[in-house]
């Protein structure tokens, strides 16, 4: 199996198929596995984050009565710094 790393060195590319040590190249196995399934994960997070936010917003744009109208003068909002 080729992989190709991408860090600030460039391009990597490595054949994790010729790796003599069998320990080795079953860890690199189990590695490249865990790696596709937390980025399968992250895509259907993103996804799903994405999908409940165009969600909340139609909501929030069919319910005008939520809207806050944003005021420069007001003085219910507090900004100061808290140390």
């Amino acid at each position: 199996m080729i992989i190709n790393i991408k860090n600030d060195d460039g391009d990597l590319v490595y054949d994790v198929s010729k790796i003599e040590d069998e320990q080795k190249k079953a860890g690199a196995n189990v590695s490249i596995s865990k790696i596709g399934t937390l980025n399968v994960l992250t895509e259907a997070l993103n996804y799903a984050s994405q999908g409940h936010q165009a969600n909340l917003e139609a909501i929030l744009n069919e319910s005008p009565e939520a809207m806050v109208e944003s005021n420069e003068d007001e003085e219910d909002v507090d900004t100061t710094d808290s140390k």
